[in-house]
C-alpha cells in the first residue's frame, strides 16, 4: 500500500500593505518609482521576477508609453490590498535595491504585469523595449 503524502508549502501570508503614491522629489516612503522598483517602509524593492520598461530616460517613445502604463499599474497592484515579499537567490542587487518577488493570494503580481504584456519575466539580461 503506497502511502505518498505530497506536501505542498502554502503561499505567505499577506501581511503588508500601504497607501501608495507615485514617488516624487521628497522622502520616499510608500511610492511607485516605475513598473518594476518600489519604496516600502523606506526600503527601496526590485520585484525580481519581473523587467519593465525604462522610463530614466526611456529610449524610445514606445518604451515610455509601455513604461508609464507598467508604473500606474502596479500602483493600482499594491494599493489592492495586503501582499506577502519573498526574498529569491540574492537578497540585493547592484544598486542596493532589495529584491522580492511580491505576491497577493500566491500569485506574484509580477506575472500579472507579464501577463497584461506589461514586463519581461526577468532572465537576467536587459533588452530593449524599443523593437518589441
Amino acid at each position: 500500500m503506497d502511502r505518498t503524502v505530497a506536501v505542498t508549502s502554502a503561499p505567505a501570508e499577506d501581511t503588508l500593505s500601504a497607501s501608495f503614491s507615485i514617488c516624487g522629489e521628497d522622502r520616499r516612503m510608500n511610492c511607485v518609482v516605475d513598473g518594476d522598483t518600489f519604496w516600502f517602509k523606506g526600503e527601496k524593492i526590485r520585484i525580481a521576477d519581473i523587467d519593465t520598461p525604462e522610463l530614466s530616460p526611456p529610449r524610445c517613445t514606445a518604451e515610455r508609453v509601455k513604461g508609464e502604463a507598467a508604473k500606474a499599474r502596479i500602483l493600482v497592484l499594491l494599493n489592492a490590498g495586503p501582499f506577502s515579499m519573498s526574498t529569491g537567490l540574492r537578497d540585493e542587487d547592484r544598486y542596493g535595491r532589495k529584491l522580492r518577488t511580491v505576491s497577493r493570494e500566491g500569485q506574484s503580481l509580477g506575472e500579472i504585469l507579464v501577463g497584461e504584456g506589461l514586463a519581461r519575466r526577468w532572465d537576467g539580461a536587459r533588452r530593449s523595449w524599443c523593437d518589441s
